[in-house]
């Protein structure tokens, strides 16, 4: 039946993955100094999270026909072409959904869309492009999604547009920079035979944690700075202490990689991404309800 048939292709929509993202998303709404529509928020994180990142995850499985594990899936269904079917869907309400909150954070949305085809799109393909493909990721889940959260409130242009504003949007591009290719780690094989040359892939594992590590602590050093200078300095105390739990088991993963190239493996990838979208999102939440 065609039922079952959707049925079978909706996981790979990957919905419970998509929660990983939230942290830009309340980091967002954390950094707008006065109130904002709570319904709207709530608009705006039913279109990103439940449309939108589904319809990108769902795409990117269509065109890599993962064998192995994948974000958020162990044992991923065989691709069909009712996945793709699910893909058009949720585009399109991603779009509409966008188009009632405001016709600007639509738009957002539709290039958001339209990027993350390009990412996995066998004519186009960016992910083959291990510095393209990063910066793609890294602008688009981070500092692009930042600003789009706040268009998706009605944040003023003026708050939009504020120097701090955009140093924390740079933050988030930061945070990605380091966490986007942990997430690469446990693939290096799939990507390889795909002939995806992607940017851990070229690291290397243990330089692939070098560079996730540099790049995390450049980001907590300007998030320090910034919040110093929008005089916001208990916001650095929650960051400090949520984050720990996160710097402990990034070391220690990394020293568990250093000892046995194995460690790199799924569970342990799964593993960092729930502790550290949770850890950041509760200080993020906290942030913003003080």
């Amino acid at each position: 039946m065609p039922f079952a048939a959707y049925r079978r292709a909706l996981p790979l929509l990957r919905i419970p993955f998509s929660v990983y993202l939230m942290p830009v998303y309340w980091f967002g709404l954390s950094a707008l100094p006065s109130g904002f529509s709570v319904a709207r928020a709530v608009g705006v994180f039913v279109v990103l999270h439940l449309l939108a990142y589904p319809a990108s995850n769902g795409y990117n499985s269509y065109y890599d026909r993962d064998e192995g594990s994948i974000g958020g899936l162990r044992q991923p269904p065989k691709v069909s072409r009712e996945l793709l079917h699910l893909v058009w869907l949720f585009d399109g309400l991603a779009v509409a959904g966008g188009l009632l909150l405001s016709p600007a954070f639509a738009g957002l949305v539709a290039v958001y869309l339209l990027v993350s085809k390009a990412y996995s799109y066998e004519g186009i393909r960016l992910k083959k492009y291990p510095l393209l493909s990063t910066a793609v990721v890294v602008v688009f889940q981070g500092a692009y999604t930042f600003l789009m959260t706040q268009v998706g409130v009605e944040a003023p242009a003026t708050q939009l547009l504020a120097p701090e504003n955009l140093v924390l949007a740079l933050v988030s591009s930061l945070f990605l920079c380091g966490s986007y290719p942990l997430t690469q780690v446990y693939q290096h094989a799939e990507d390889a035979r795909r002939g995806d040359r992607t940017l851990s892939l070229r690291l290397g594992l243990r330089g692939t944690f070098v560079f996730a590590g540099a790049a995390l602590a450049t980001g907590a050093a300007v998030l320090v700075a910034a919040y110093l200078w929008r005089d916001e300095a208990r916001h650095i105390i929650i960051f400090l202490v949520a984050t720990g739990p996160v710097v402990v088991l990034f070391l220690q993963w990394a020293r568990a990689v250093w000892r046995q190239e194995s460690a790199a493996d799924f569970d342990h990838t799964m593993r960092m991404n729930q502790v550290s979208s949770l850890c950041l999102s509760a200080a993020f939440l906290l942030m913003l309800f003080w």
